[in-house]
């Protein structure tokens, strides 16, 4: 079906029916053979808890060992993730290395290895739920907050691949794959009622369902999530008569309900995900009324994928999904036009609407005993990129922009087994195409060796791009003029990563790394009005080390330490917008053996400069959290308390705020409860 699906002919047709027919006619031909490579992906999951060293899908787009990979790879476990009471998304990322997460109250944004910038929605990261690309086709932005449509609790673990990763997904693989790995039919069986309430009015419910058969398993669940937030905010520079003393009273208030569905028959399988979520807005931000509850954004993202996976003979994997997304964004703005005091308030209204649909047909061989091959080929319609904006009354239209794209890509990867599996050789290529910008080619080699049974050296090069997306191309607002002409901006990068183990108790891993970006894309200032161009040109250097030792008694501990350095070469001037040092200290400690624990996380963020040349503090914000090991059979209690001390902590606000920081939630807290009936555990820690 997928392979006549193309328009025009397009190449990736041509090249998804040349993979296909390869892979039919192989399961004719090739006899059974034995390979140097652990076939991991044949593994249970039972078989894949004892290996001793994690493992890794999206690297690679193959499972294989964390030692295997060529990149720097972060695991966060469902264990983590109930452990130390993380709600979000953002709260994972935010205890890895090397990323800085910070929140405007209403989105959350990631910065990787000291770049950020303001206006950034994440573009720079690719995020993956179950390998399925999350980036919209409009902003290409990632969603990592409550705004993230999935509820973090059916997740199994995350992924995190530092570094470019363009050789292998393309687009937006620029600073680091996140890839969200859910929960199947399989570990979910049974029915799961939760619930939680916590400080500001919160309130959660979850319904989960999973059970699986002979040749069949099956997942759904949905999710309702209501705060009402802080009841008022102070926010200093409007500290005025005018408006209401700098304070803005019940808005910060957000709910959105998610839907989640997955299931596997044989070869096949499909996913629905889809996620409203409404979010107040008490920043004014974009130069709105301050206090006035009409401002607020509304985000609905999902996606359906049908996936077919076949294994012909013992060592050729074929791989193919087909796709489709929707995405869109309702923004609501009061403006002053008068800036008088108690002047008329105009609502206007910012929409976005996009849908795209696409395929990929992947292949994995292996070849002389020794190889690894994987080539594939991806193709992507992006049917409706549609930008309005306008007053709603009076009525004036500012913005009606209507516009498609489509791009595909080949990719080859080739992983070389030399001298003993101690040394691995990993040379990967891509082709992007795409009919508005034209295209990029992203190389990238790794050598990986081992010098003693458990010790790994990873020496890394790797490329990738990132392409002007159609909110940078083709916005026409006020004040705000297109650029068609706008290019890739490419990012080189060189790393050593150093892997240490010790058994299944302990793991420590060093890395050092340099990255050249060139053509970056940044809003100037020009007499006509704001523009995307390509622009500067940035150095980064920095490490992260990371160590974990567990305990035969259940006590585990986790640190990890980055330091950051960017740079613009050309006028030798540091840029401030991240910390250059970060560090989190993770600790599970059991309270009563196998029936209650408790989970301490401290995270510390560096001074970070803001856009008037002043710096945050640093600050250590503590948050501890106690859970139940199977308390009463199949009932399950956690309670979190958030900052725990109370530390006041703010983050740099964007150009699009009046605020120079914007500070977060003081102490706060959750309490949350679930229920399972059937003959599994849903959720284990």
């Amino acid at each position: 079906m997928w392979l006549l699906s193309h328009r025009r002919g397009s190449p990736a047709a041509v090249i998804s029916m040349v993979i296909f027919l390869t892979a039919f006619c192989a399961a004719q031909t090739s006899p059974s053979s034995s390979s140097d490579h652990p076939d991991l992906t044949q593994l249970s999951v039972e078989d894949l808890m004892k290996i001793k060293v994690d493992t890794v899908y999206g690297a690679s787009k193959h499972l294989q060992k964390v030692t295997q990979a060529a990149a720097s790879v972060t695991i966060v476990t469902a264990e983590e993730i109930h452990s130390f009471g993380y709600r979000t998304l953002a709260d994972v990322l935010r205890s890895v290395p090397g990323f800085y997460v910070t929140y405007d109250r209403n989105y959350s944004y990631a910065a990787v290895r000291g770049f950020g910038r303001t206006g950034d929605y994440n573009e720079r990261i690719l995020l993956l739920v179950d390998g399925h690309r999350m980036n919209d086709d409009i902003y290409d932005l990632a969603y990592i907050g409550a705004e993230f449509p999935l509820d973090i609790d059916l997740v199994d673990r995350i992924e995190v691949i530092h570094g470019p990763s363009a050789a292998i997904y393309g687009n937006n693989a620029f600073f680091a794959v996140v890839n969200v790995i859910t929960r199947s039919g399989r570990q979910s069986k049974g029915l799961q009622i939760a619930g939680s309430t916590g400080s500001y009015g919160t309130n959660f419910g979850r319904f989960t369902f999973g059970d699986k058969g002979k040749n069949w398993e099956a997942l759904v669940s949905t999710t309702l999530y209501d705060s009402h937030g802080p009841s008022k905010l102070f926010f200093p520079e409007f500290n005025s008569p005018d408006t209401n003393l700098g304070v803005a009273r019940n808005l910060d208030s957000q709910r959105y309900r998610q839907v989640f569905a997955k299931a596997a028959y044989k070869d096949f399988s499909f996913e629905l995900v889809y996620g409203p979520r409404e979010k107040k807005i008490p920043t004014a931000s974009f130069g709105t009324a301050f206090n006035n509850p009409n401002a607020q954004t509304t985000d609905r993202t999902g996606y359906a994928d049908l996936g077919f996976s076949h294994r012909f003979g013992s060592d050729w994997d074929l791989e193919a999904h087909l796709f489709y997304d929707i995405y869109t964004y309702d923004g609501l703005y009061p403006f002053n036009y008068s800036a008088e005091p108690g002047g008329q308030i105009t609502l206007n209204h910012d929409y976005l609407n996009g849908a795209w649909w696409g395929e990929e047909v992947k292949l994995s061989k292996h070849v002389f005993s020794r190889h690894l091959l994987t080539v594939g080929s991806e193709f992507r319609d992006n049917a409706r990129q549609t930008q309005t904006n306008f007053d709603i009354e009076p009525f004036a239209l500012y913005l009606d922009n209507h516009h498609s794209s489509q791009t595909w890509a080949f990719y080859a990867q080739d992983e070389y087994s030399i001298i003993n599996k101690k040394l691995l050789l990993n040379l990967g290529i891509r082709r992007d195409q795409d009919y508005a910008y034209g295209g990029a080619t992203s190389p990238r080699a790794g050598l990986i060796y081992d010098p003693f049974a458990h010790t790994t050296i990873k020496f890394l090069y790797g490329t990738a791009f990132r392409a002007p997306n159609a909110y940078e191309r083709y916005y026409n607002g006020i004040g705000q003029i297109p650029n068609g002409n706008l290019q890739p901006e490419r990012i080189q990068t060189a790393e050593v990563v150093v892997e240490q183990y010790a058994g299944d108790r302990f793991h420590f891993s060093a890395s050092i790394f340099h990255n050249r970006i060139h053509d970056l894309i940044e809003q100037v200032a020009t007499p006509e009005g704001l523009q995307f161009k390509n622009q500067d040109s940035v150095r980064a250097k920095g490490a992260e080390l990371a160590a974990e030792r567990k305990w035969k008694s259940g006590v585990s501990l986790q640190m990890n330490y980055s330091y950051a350095s960017a740079f613009d070469p050309n006028e030798h001037v540091s840029l401030k917008d991240t910390p250059a040092h970060m560090a989190n200290v993770a600790v599970i400690l059991p309270v009563v053996p196998q029936k209650l624990s408790a989970g301490l996380d401290l995270h510390f963020v560096g001074s970070t400069g803001t856009l008037s040349g002043k710096k945050t503090d640093p600050f250590v914000v503590t948050n501890v959290t106690l859970f139940t090991r199977r308390l009463y059979r199949q009932f399950e209690v956690s309670g979190s308390i958030y900052n725990l001390f109370n530390q006041r902590y703010g983050y740099p606000g964007g150009n699009e705020h009046v605020e120079d920081v914007i500070y977060q939630d003081g102490r706060n807290a959750r309490l949350k409860i679930a229920y399972t009936w059937g003959t599994e555990k849903v959720f284990t820690h």
